[in-house]
C-alpha cells in the first residue's frame, strides 16, 4: 500500500491554515522525488526519503510554541519526536532513517548517505526561491554543499548561475 499521499494528508491537516508551510514541503518533497529518481536511488531509500523530505519541517510549529523562533536546528531537534507520532500512526515500519533525516536536514557537514544529500539540495532549491536568494549566494552554497549530478544540474538551470 502507498503510505505517501496518506502522509502528506497527514502533514497538511498538522499544518491546517499554513498554505506556505504546506506548499513548501510538498515542493521539497517533488524536489527531493525528482532528483532521487534521476540519481536511481533504490525504492526503499525513495520512500523514506520522500517521507523525510514530507515532514522534515514538521518541528517547527512545536519550536514557535516552545522556542518562538524556527531556527533550523532547533527543527532538527523537535521534529523527530512530531514526525514518530505521525509514522507511527499510519503504521509506518522501520522509522528510524527518517527519523534521522528529519533531525539533519540542516546540518550540512558530514553527509551520510545520498538519500540525506538530496533532501538538504531538494530543501536548499526551494528555500532559495522562497527567500529570493541572491545567485551570488546560490553559487557558493552550490559550490560548498550541493553534491548530486541532478541537484547541481537543477540549481544551476533554475537559478541561471554560471560557473
Amino acid at each position: 500500500m502507498n503510505k505517501i499521499a496518506p502522509l502528506i494528508q497527514k502533514m497538511i491537516k498538522y499544518n491546517h491554515g499554513n498554505a506556505k508551510r504546506i506548499s513548501h514541503a510538498l515542493k521539497v518533497h517533488n524536489y527531493a522525488k525528482t532528483i532521487a529518481i534521476l540519481e536511481k536511488v533504490n525504492e526503499y531509500d525513495l520512500f523514506n526519503l520522500e517521507s523525510a523530505a514530507i515532514l522534515h519541517d514538521i518541528g517547527i510549529k512545536v519550536c514557535e510554541k516552545k522556542y518562538n523562533s524556527t531556527e533550523g536546528k532547533l527543527q532538527e531537534k523537535e521534529g523527530p519526536a512530531v514526525a514518530r507520532e505521525i509514522l507511527e500512526n499510519l503504521d509506518y515500519k522501520n522509522i528510524n532513517r527518517i527519523l534521522f533525516l528529519i533531525g539533519h536536514h540542516h546540518t550540512y557537514i558530514n553527509v551520510s548517505g545520498l538519500d540525506y544529500q538530496i533532501l538538504i539540495e531538494a530543501d536548499l532549491l526551494v528555500n532559495f526561491e522562497e527567500e529570493n536568494t541572491s545567485k551570488e549566494d546560490i553559487k557558493k552554497v552550490y559550490e560548498n554543499i550541493f553534491k548530486t549530478k541532478t541537484g547541481k544540474k537543477f540549481c544551476r538551470e533554475i537559478f541561471d548561475i554560471s560557473l
